[in-house]
């Protein structure tokens, strides 16, 4: 699957997104291993700590059907702009993905990083 392709689910996964205290509509499209595709989107609530990112509501599925080794992820939001994965959802990749592929888009032009690079020293045991 192309980053293109990824984004384009993301896209689409940031339709379902429920962000009515931001306003920051955010999709997300991962890729596990065995070219498997799950997507996830952004669930806020009143109660801030208890959002969800995009990134990990994906990862959270895959995890919970059984999956444990991802690809790459794509992110975007639905305002244009670039959405960079949160701390918290950076140290979730590096638990599953840490060799893994951040796609990311920036007005059309599309920006790729490994987790090590967003998150050079994550949490390990």
């Amino acid at each position: 699957m192309t980053d293109k392709e990824l984004l384009n689910i993301a896209k689409q996964a940031a339709q379902n997104a429920y962000a009515p205290y931001s306003n920051f509509y955010v999709g997300a499209a991962l890729l596990t291993d065995d070219d498997e595709v799950y997507t996830g989107c952004n669930i806020e609530n009143a109660s801030y700590g208890a959002t969800n990112c995009a990134e990990r509501t994906a990862i959270f599925k895959a995890v919970s059907e059984g999956k444990r080794n991802f690809k790459k992820i794509a992110v975007v939001s639905k305002a244009g702009v670039t959405a960079y994965p949160c701390g918290v959802c950076l140290q979730v990749m590096n638990e599953f993905m840490p060799e893994g592929i951040v796609i990311l888009e920036n007005e059309d032009k599309i920006i790729t990083y490994t987790v090590r690079e967003l998150l050079p020293h994550g949490f390990v045991l």
